[in-house]
């Protein structure tokens, strides 16, 4: 079974609110559709999720009244987005059924402790691909949360035993410093998350999990749990097809 995690970056064009990437949408849709292996999609928030979480300060949880309409437009708001995903994905072929996270688990402090995983196994089981997603959730200390995809996957790839993380953004992997910032970045196609010398810098636009640093410190479980994890350029045509596949693939593999 593996994990895909397609990036907001990939699937929305992050400088306009509410604004899908159709054309990658589509183009992925397929290339999933030519693998034939077990598969979970966690996809991200990108101009949907993110900006109305930031208005309305989710992440910290419930502080006035005001910001319970917050978390629902939150929560409606990757709503939308999963269900442009999933029907991209049924067009394509694919047996797409969107599950919300927060329909099933629930945060302390902002952590992942409690999941239902019945649903997800059964749909597995079906043969039925899960489309989730970073979700505004229920908190048992500050009310509400956000729960981010990339803590998701981690929890889902160890308890469902997961043989591949693959980590789909808009940069190629792992590099010495941030790609879109410092010119004189190198990519490093294999990094040893016990000796991490990577200057790896947070996201460039709005972003309230964490960017691609919070991403390697979130995969470190699932390594060490024995997953192989990469990332990977969702943007380039048929790396996540190759991936999938588990064939070489340019991007940047974890180990210990």
């Amino acid at each position: 079974m593996q994990i895909l995690k397609l990036g907001g970056s990939v699937i929305t064009h992050k400088d306009e609110y509410f604004s899908p990437h159709t054309e990658n949408i589509k183009r992925l849709a397929q290339e999933i559709s030519a693998t034939k292996k077990p598969l979970i999609i966690v996809h991200g928030a990108g101009s949907f999720g993110h900006p109305v979480a930031k208005k309305y300060n989710i992440s910290d949880g419930l502080k006035t009244s005001e910001q319970l309409v917050g978390f629902s437009e939150t929560h409606q708001s990757m709503t939308r987005l999963n269900q442009i995903i999933v029907d991209t994905l049924l067009e394509a072929g694919v047996p797409a059924f969107g599950i919300s996270a927060s329909s099933m688990l629930v945060t302390k402090n902002r952590r992942l402790v409690d999941i239902d995983m019945s649903i997800i196994k059964g749909c597995l089981k079906l043969g039925l691909v899960p489309v989730m997603y970073g979700d505004a959730v229920l908190d048992t200390e500050q009310g509400f949360a956000i729960l981010s995809g990339d803590q998701l996957i981690v929890r889902l790839a160890i308890d469902l035993e997961a043989e591949r993380i693959i980590f789909g953004s808009d940069v190629d992997g792992i590099y010495t410093a941030n790609p879109k910032l410092d010119p004189n970045a190198k990519l490093i196609e294999l990094v040893s998350l016990s000796h991490i010398t990577a200057e790896v810098g947070g996201a460039t636009n709005t972003d309230v999990t964490g960017g691609m640093l919070g991403k390697l410190k979130e995969a470190e479980e699932a390594v060490e749990a024995g997953a192989e994890v990469v990332f990977l350029n969702a943007n380039a045509e048929n790396r996540v097809k190759t991936a999938l596949l588990g064939e070489k693939v340019m991007g940047t593999l974890l180990t210990l």
